[in-house]
């Protein structure tokens, strides 16, 4: 189950953040983009990530999961498409093999939101 390993990276990368702020910001989500290719199971991501997180700085934070496709281009047909992850991976006009992914690899922090002294805002990374 790589959702623990990855949940633990993500808690190292906001707290090192978190621990960086003058005054550490109560945060209430953490927004995330994950591509369909990586194999990342969602559900098991968020339950990781709630498991982790109990009794830590991140208690009751939001864990908000934004998937994108997986959309590959053929090079011969000039075309995208979005192949069927474990089925097939093919162009289906022509069959050519998958060579360029446009989208589905993406594991990244998009925002991170936190309040401060009463005053709610947003942080988003450049990871």
């Amino acid at each position: 189950m790589h959702e623990t390993d990855m949940t633990k990276a993500l808690i190292v990368t906001v707290r090192k953040w978190w621990s960086e702020q003058p005054e550490k910001p109560q945060i209430s989500g953490i927004h995330l983009t994950v591509g369909k290719f990586t194999c990342v199971e969602p559900v098991s991501l968020q339950f990781a990530f709630e498991v982790q997180t109990r009794n830590t700085f991140l208690e009751g934070a939001k864990l908000v999961i934004q998937e994108t496709p997986l959309i590959a281009f053929c090079h011969h047909c000039q075309q995208e498409y979005q192949p069927e992850i474990g089925i097939e991976y093919a162009c289906p006009t022509c069959l050519s093999p998958m060579e360029d992914i446009r989208s589905g690899r993406e594991l990244k922090i998009d925002r991170v939101e936190y309040s401060s002294d009463s005053v709610e805002t947003s942080y988003a990374p450049n990871i």
